[in-house]
């Protein structure tokens, strides 16, 4: 097995405030090689965005990662002077988030935003940076590039934002790119477009990517291995094939069930199944499993001590102690609950 070039090892960010500690990310572990694409998979709120946050050194304040390592190419990021962070922030690790309009500074061209980036960290002048901004923005297939490269953001669609971000963060050849929700603002087409981008790119660049996203049919096309988050925690753990034909966790389980599947006839004409019961809030986490409260599987012991990420094979973890029970989405029915009630577990 090749050396990883991140692994993420225990992490956890809180968030202090007055109401209480919010544990936004949660003794997180997983680990990426060189060259492949993890995808970070949950419900908003469930904790992604903050670990592709802590990962960066970007958690805003009250936030705080108070354990883990962030080990990338031998080096822990939580260890790195704020200078040393900075100059592996863009040229090692570049991010791309789900609202390029947010990201870009309204009042300078696209072309300055991207020749600055490339400044800063390449040490060209500002001839050559210009110059290699339009090269990146040819690159990620923005038409007449010379020409837009002295637009502003709102001269652009969304999509040709996007791909200004993705030129962006490309513009230094990072070994990482961390997209955030990349495609969520962008209508069916657009998205399509700017997967099949990213997934070319990340093979001209060499890259490795964390793909942080809700979306399951995102992660069927992009991503090699699955991280399902929730409550802040990793609860699976597997590569796509296996988490898309035969989950171990019940959160996974009903994720996949709760989307509609195609046949040759088209459209299966079923009843989408949903989650019962609600995310649980932050401040006031049940007791054992975090899921326990939502789950057709609870027992017992599902709710009197914390439930461990158990290694299910050689490929895959969850954290579930119920995780034989659980399989084929396309031929099992969903169990009628068993054990506790939902009003008495957690």
């Amino acid at each position: 097995m090749a050396d990883n070039i991140l692994e993420v090892k225990n992490l956890s960010t809180h968030f202090f405030t007055r109401a209480g500690t919010i544990k936004a990310a949660d003794d997180v572990s997983f680990n990426i090689e060189p060259g492949s694409t993890l995808a970070l998979v949950g419900e908003s709120g469930s904790g992604k965005s903050v670990t592709s946050l802590s990962i960066m050194r970007l958690v805003p304040p009250p936030g705080k990662v108070t354990a883990g390592e962030i080990m990338f190419n031998g080096r822990d990021l939580l260890k790195l002077s704020e200078e040393r962070m900075r100059r592996v922030r863009g040229r090692e690790i570049a991010m791309i988030f789900q609202d390029p309009m947010t990201s870009l500074n309204p009042v300078y061209t696209v072309g300055d935003q991207i020749a600055e980036a490339i400044e800063l960290h390449e040490r060209l002048s500002r001839k050559q940076a210009w110059a290699k901004a339009v090269e990146m923005m040819t690159r990620v297939k923005i038409p007449d590039a010379e020409r837009r490269a002295r637009d502003y953001p709102h001269q652009l669609s969304g999509g040709m934002r996007q791909r200004v971000m993705i030129a962006m963060a490309l513009s230094c050849k990072p070994k990482l790119l961390i997209a955030d929700e990349p495609t969520t603002a962008l209508d069916v087409t657009i998205q399509a477009e700017i997967l099949e981008l990213l997934k070319g790119l990340r093979e001209d660049f060499e890259l490795s990517m964390l793909l942080i996203t809700h979306d399951l049919g995102v992660v069927a096309e992009t991503a090699g291995r699955v991280a399902v988050m929730y409550a802040g925690r990793i609860v699976e753990e597997a590569p796509v094939r296996q988490i898309f034909g035969n989950p171990r966790h019940p959160y996974t389980e009903g994720l996949l069930r709760s989307v509609p599947r195609l046949t040759e006839q088209g459209i299966r004409r079923r009843r989408l199944e949903t989650i019962e019961g609600t995310v649980p809030n932050l401040l006031h986490l049940p007791e054992g499993c975090k899921f326990a409260p939502r789950c057709a599987y609870v027992i017992d012991e599902c709710t009197t001590a914390d439930i461990p990420l158990l290694q299910v094979d050689d490929e895959r973890r969850a954290r579930c102690i119920r995780h034989d029970l659980i399989g084929d989405v396309s031929a099992r029915t969903r169990p009628e609950r068993v054990g506790r009630s939902a009003a008495n577990a957690g």
